[in-house]
């Protein structure tokens, strides 16, 4: 049986980080996306989901620094979820999506890169 875990999201970028990790670029931004719906009573309901993103630039990857507050973003990843510890004992769990592949959708250009 094959396993599989994927997610592809296309949302607005919120904030944007760029540093170095071991000698390579990395981004790491903060996506959202809305989900619309109505419900049991026929009202529209708007879900907003904020998700934590993280990229490694590789070799064809060239354009982390394009990456804006504001942008519209296409993202292929896997999710990574991370137990730790916090300093007042309780467990504290982070969900991340690894990405794998990034759009951004600019009015311009498009520019991709996969990894």
């Amino acid at each position: 049986m094959e396993q599989i875990n994927r997610i592809e999201l296309l949302g607005i970028v919120g904030s944007v980080r760029l540093q170095y990790v071991a000698g390579k670029r990395m981004a790491k931004f903060t996506l959202v996306t809305n989900r619309a719906y109505k419900n049991k009573e026929g009202a529209p309901v708007i879900e907003t989901q904020w998700h934590n993103v993280t990229a490694f630039e590789g070799k064809k990857v060239q354009c982390l620094e394009h990456i804006e507050k504001g942008m519209a973003v296409h993202v292929w990843g896997h999710l990574q979820v991370q137990r730790v510890a916090a300093a007042d004992g309780t467990d504290r769990t982070y969900v991340d999506v690894i990405c794998h592949k990034l759009v951004i959708e600019d009015q311009d250009e498009e520019i991709q890169y996969e990894m």
